[in-house]
């Protein structure tokens, strides 16, 4: 087994995952253990595409195959976040200060019951639900926001049409910003 990829600036390679269906609600899960709630995602080995690690990721953390999704998307290069000085694990090597993303937008074709939280060797989740498409900006851990904002901004032309986007966006504005 091979390590992460990490850049030379400290950045693993990863891929994030959002699942959205017909109704355009999106696919948000919580940490096996934790308080916490995300998007599906995971790092890119040295010998897969980040397309590759799209497919591996969304098999071992939601279950989910080819068969069950169509990729209507994706960012056009890295975004990235950068981990508090909390998280970073000085005594490994390379150091990784954070997280180099492209993040894919998928159109779910499956059934609710498709999704299998226990296919991978650890189980990274315990539960999932369908949110509203900007909720989980207000929601993801605070040093993810950033990158979840600027994720789910660019690939909002896939899921709304012109009008009904800016009319989302500004309704999770108010909701949350007053």
């Amino acid at each position: 087994m091979t390590g992460p990829v990490i850049d030379s600036d400290g950045y693993r390679a990863n891929v994030g995952i959002i699942i959205r269906n017909e109704r355009g609600r999106v696919f948000w899960a919580k940490r096996v253990g934790q308080e916490a709630w995300q998007f599906p995602q995971g790092g890119i080995k040295p010998d897969e595409s980040p397309r590759e690690a799209l497919f591996r990721e969304l098999y071992e953390e939601v279950g989910l195959g080819p068969e069950h999704v169509e990729v209507t998307g994706w960012t056009r290069g890295w975004l990235r976040y950068r981990l508090p000085n909390r998280y970073v694990r000085r005594n490994c090597t390379p150091l990784c200060i954070g997280q180099k993303q492209i993040w894919y937008m998928l159109r779910f074709l499956g059934n609710e019951a498709d999704f299998e939280l226990d296919r991978g060797r650890k189980p990274e989740f315990e539960r999932w639900r369908w949110v509203s498409y900007w909720h989980p900006i207000h929601e993801v851990v605070f040093f993810k926001r950033g990158v979840y904002r600027r994720a789910l901004r660019e690939l909002a032309p896939l899921v709304f049409p012109e009008g009904r986007r800016r009319q989302s966006y500004r309704r999770y504005q108010q909701r949350w910003h007053g």
